[in-house]
């Protein structure tokens, strides 16, 4: 039975290592094949604040480990950094209605750089992902 977890894991390990990006980049298609600007900047919006509310959820667990805690800490900077860059708040001058198509390209490229650099395990992700499916 053991084995067979393990196994289960690591099965599902492999595809969930990039599912954020892919998360992201399915909004990207979204925000690419809308028309409306205003539309645009709700699918992006929405997208970033799922993100956040399945970060939130998932770090209020008692079994979430601190290395993971690091790790979801540095996503919802990441994320929340995007927004305000949308936003243009905090510093940031906003993304213009032309620049939103790029913004939600340069949103996908980022998150996969990130995603490199920050550790979250498989477990934690899996249960962000499935959050972030029930939120939307």
């Amino acid at each position: 039975m053991g084995f067979g977890f393990l196994a289960m894991i690591i099965a599902l390990a492999l595809p969930a290592s990039g599912q954020i990006q892919k998360h992201f980049s399915e909004v990207s298609k979204k925000v690419k094949a809308t028309e409306d600007a205003a539309e645009k900047r709700m699918i992006l919006n929405e997208s970033f604040r799922s993100m956040q509310k399945a970060l939130d959820i998932v770090e209020s667990s008692p079994s979430i480990s601190k290395a993971d805690l690091a790790g979801i800490d540095r996503v919802r900077a990441s994320v929340r950094e995007k927004q305000d860059e949308l936003a243009g708040v905090n510093g940031f001058n906003g993304i213009s209605d032309a620049q939103l198509n790029a913004f939600s390209q340069y949103v996908v490229q980022d998150m996969e750089q990130a995603q490199q650099m920050i550790t979250i395990s498989v477990v934690t992700l899996l249960l962000i992902l499935i959050l972030v499916v029930l939120i939307l």
